[in-house]
């Protein structure tokens, strides 16, 4: 089983995995799928539209690092018991406006929630590739 090899609250590159495996590997478990194809986004409001729309957060969403985090915790949280994550985020921009630091400061968030998720002993693993 794909999962049983990725430590469970982890924020990674996804270099030989394929969202497609990943995909399976979530629903084989019962686990939150959450896939963003980043491919149009060329800076940090472009990445945190995309990522609003492809997961379908609120309308309300702040479309900042703090909403972000917000809504991959606290909203989802309080929904009721969670079974577990696996977030792709494919082709994160790599330029001048979303630059090493922009970049960092977004999986900052997601390492945070990956945090948030192990206390609360749910599985949360995020991949991400580079344009």
């Amino acid at each position: 089983m794909l999962l049983q090899t990725v430590r469970p609250n982890i924020v990674q590159s996804i270099r030989a995995y394929r969202a497609e495996d990943l995909l399976q590997a979530a629903q084989a478990v019962g686990q939150h799928f959450l896939y963003a194809n980043l491919t149009a986004a060329q800076s940090k409001q472009d990445v945190l539209e995309g990522i609003a729309e492809a997961f379908t957060f609120p309308a309300h969403f702040g479309k900042n690092l703090d909403a972000l985090y917000d809504c991959m915790t606290d909203l989802v949280h309080k929904s009721g018991s969670q079974p577990g994550f696996v977030v792709v985020l494919e082709q994160l921009p790599d330029n001048p406006k979303f630059d090493r630091e922009a970049r960092e400061q977004l999986l900052d968030v997601f390492r945070d929630a990956a945090d948030f998720w192990a206390e609360r002993k749910v599985p949360f693993r995020c991949f991400y590739s580079f344009q």
